[in-house]
């Protein structure tokens, strides 16, 4: 167990899942707080002033995609990592278009669950102030143009919102235009996952982002699959 201080708000309404996020977290050394209903969850991020939450989707009240707005409509801004029981592609990505730093499925291992939880309070501690607008230049990714400051891009006339994590994972492409980046890489860099286990989260940032860079996402030519192997940018 490595010794911490750093508080998770587990948000759960099953109370045997609920119980058992508690003992696992608190036996790692953390500080846990928890709330059983999605009304409370951003109430107790005021009071509780965690460092990660772990929030499920089906919640009574308000569920988890709600919170995760409210969260980030009122800039709480702390990491996120949903908890879904649900195998739809399309949950998972509302969460993450939503705010939601990754997501993790039910029934979920312990150890890639603690993985998860490690690798985003590492990011989080070690993350900087958003640049300012002189220093966080515009850049052209494909036919897009994207504004980091503005955290807005635009596709032939059109604009779209960008989240923190969209924006990194668009410049880290971008600045490697050409090269076949496997998804450890990528992962580890953007993501800074020491281990990856089962996780689809960047193949669910990839399909968002396509959706939003791409002229026609179902022929990518910016971001493109190169199978078995990653993902490559092609450039402008």
């Amino acid at each position: 167990m490595t010794p911490t201080t750093q508080k998770v708000l587990v948000v759960e309404d099953d109370p045997a899942i609920r119980e058992g996020l508690i003992v696992t977290l608190e036996s790692e050394g953390y500080t846990v707080a928890s709330v059983d209903n999605g009304n409370d969850a951003v109430a107790m991020v005021r009071t509780e002033s965690p460092d990660l939450v772990l929030l499920d989707i089906m919640l009574p009240g308000r569920n988890g995609y709600d919170v995760c707005r409210d969260l980030r409509q009122e800039k709480l801004d702390l990491p996120v990592i949903m908890l879904t029981a649900k195998g739809e592609e399309i949950d998972k990505v509302i969460g993450l278009e939503l705010g939601a730093d990754d997501y993790v499925s039910k029934p979920f291992g312990v150890r890639e669950l603690l993985a998860r939880i490690g690798a985003v309070l590492r990011r989080a501690s070690r993350s900087t102030p958003p640049a300012s607008p002189d220093f966080a230049e515009p850049f052209p990714f494909g036919e897009a143009h994207i504004d980091p400051a503005a955290m807005r891009g635009e596709l032939r006339g059109k604009t779209f919102d960008l989240t923190p994590r969209e924006i990194r994972l668009l410049e880290y492409l971008h600045a490697r235009p050409g090269m076949v980046l496997s998804r450890e890489k990528i992962l580890h860099e953007v993501w800074d996952y020491e281990y990856v286990g089962a996780t689809r989260t960047l193949d669910q940032h990839i399909a968002m982002l396509r959706k939003k860079v791409e002229v026609d996402p179902r022929h990518p030519q910016a971001i493109t699959t190169v199978h078995g192997a990653g993902y490559r940018y092609e450039g402008e």
